[in-house]
């Protein structure tokens, strides 16, 4: 009879700590290793982790069931002891600005978890943030330039088929343009865009039918309208609209609207696709 084998002892992907072969966490540090799951998704984490890959809860966040089970247990509050809790939300949330903020600025193609570190670092005090240089607070920047922001990144990371920088940044990117108090066309387009790439047509379906609404000849709702079209598998709706971005165009382009100019090569690839 074969003699069991032995589970092979495993060490720490992230600070060399010997784990024991059945461990799926490090005790010293918290990082993953082969086998772990993710709290918010159940996907597996990547060895060494400090965030999921797929969906960006945090490792070590305890399951939604369980926090459930426990705020239960753990029965009603008085109503001083929330402060801890509040404080750290509060954390939590300068957090993930700090983050967003700092990889808006980066022109690198760096990952969230790459770039989680030193934007830690820079929201407990320590001298994070890109060269040595404090961390940007992503609050000082103004609604539109924040919405602004987080489009150009997302479409570029969209051109590179980064789909792990795109969930990352597109539920921030749709939040803050849902807040503008007034939408141009130009800003309902980049709306729209960040709808369709993220998935949500229904969004980026009514940004362009918003535009139209106003100039029905307008090229970027035609061009977002037929894209979306497109994605619904609605033919006769996107050849109707091909129809009318053709006849329009050469009209439109005449008019030298501020957004035809920033969009033209996509509006001519458009046009030309015809």
């Amino acid at each position: 009879m074969t003699a069991p084998t032995a589970p092979t002892a495993q060490s720490c992907p992230r600070c060399s700590s010997p784990i024991p072969p059945d461990g799926r966490f490090c005790t010293e540090c918290g990082a993953p290793v082969e086998g772990a799951s993710c709290a918010g998704c159940g996907g597996a984490l990547t060895p060494g982790a400090r965030f999921c890959h797929r969906c960006g809860t945090a490792v070590g966040t305890m399951p939604a069931a369980a926090a459930a089970a426990a705020a239960v247990a753990a029965g009603p509050r008085a109503p001083e002891s929330r402060l801890p809790w509040i404080v750290g939300g509060v954390a939590a949330v300068a957090v993930v600005a700090l983050l967003g903020a700092q990889m808006l600025r980066q022109g690198g193609s760096a990952s969230p978890e790459a770039s989680a570190a030193p934007v830690m670092g820079a929201a407990a005090g320590g001298g994070g943030g890109v060269g040595g240089r404090p961390a940007p607070d992503i609050s000082s920047m103004s609604p539109e330039e924040r919405a602004d922001r987080l489009f150009n990144r997302i479409m570029t990371a969209a051109e590179q088929g980064d789909t792990a920088q795109v969930r990352f940044f597109a539920p921030m990117a749709l939040t803050a343009f849902s807040q503008l108090q007034t939408l141009d066309a130009d800003r309902r387009y980049h709306y729209g865009r960040v709808a369709q790439v993220a998935g949500d047509l229904a969004i980026a379906r009514a940004q362009a039918d918003t535009i139209l609404a106003a100039a029905p000849t307008h090229l970027l709702g035609l061009m977002l309208a037929a894209d979306v079209a497109t994605l619904q598998g609605d033919a006769p709706r996107r050849q109707a609209l091909a129809r009318r971005l053709a006849e329009a165009a050469p009209a439109e382009l005449r008019t030298n609207r501020d957004e035809y100019v920033q969009h033209r090569a996509e509006i001519d690839a458009a046009v030309k696709k015809q």
